[in-house]
């Protein structure tokens, strides 16, 4: 059977894959996909989060063995668990954890169940925009598969300040709200 995910950002909303891949492939695989597909270079701590309905984390696949990790929690390692194990019913959610340290990562859904189809090797069926960059501190890499390049604040001169519209769009995590911010109107909220 083939498994049919649909990977996206949060960072970058345009930044969409779908990917295809046979249910007995393992996490190593499909890691390894998205690795390549978005130019990214394979850091230690990379893992999926197997999560439930709610977003919320329910199992790790690392990797490699983390000691991050406490007694009591089974360690799943990427390139021995089948991705078929965790994942079966259309609708399920994972995350990729792409870069460890600043805690950025990639939504994922399963879909759709392709049945009486096998895939021998993973691939991205259909793509729309560009990844974003890997680390929030890294300069860009320019991709030789399909020649793009984008802007860092790396990219300044080192006296150059950046604009305050900029930070306030590539500021990932702002948690923060203005109370004149919330439309109590839309949400027919009386006061």
């Amino acid at each position: 059977m083939t498994l049919k995910l649909t990977l996206f950002s949060q960072e970058k909303e345009d930044f969409v894959l779908e990917i295809l891949i046979d249910n007995d492939a393992n996490f190593s695989e499909l890691h390894q996909l998205i690795l390549n597909d978005c130019n990214y270079d394979e850091h230690r701590k990379q893992c999926f989060l197997i999560c439930d309905e709610d977003w919320r984390v329910k199992q790790r696949i690392c990797l490699y063995d983390s000691e991050d990790l406490g007694y009591d929690e089974d360690v799943n390692l990427m390139s021995r668990t089948r991705i078929g194990d965790f994942l079966e019913d259309e609708g399920q959610r994972l995350a990729y954890v792409f870069d460890p340290e600043g805690k950025r990562f990639f939504l994922m859904e399963l879909t759709e169940n392709v049945f009486g189809r096998t895939e021998k090797k993973a691939f991205v069926n259909r793509r729309h925009g560009y990844a974003p960059l890997q680390s929030s501190n890294s300069s860009p890499k320019t991709s030789q598969k399909r020649g793009y390049r984008e802007a860092s604040y790396s990219e300044r001169e080192p006296d150059e300040e950046p604009e305050e519209n900029d930070i306030e769009e590539n500021f990932y995590g702002d948690d923060g709200f203005e109370t004149e911010e919330l439309d109590l109107e839309g949400y027919e909220i009386d006061e």
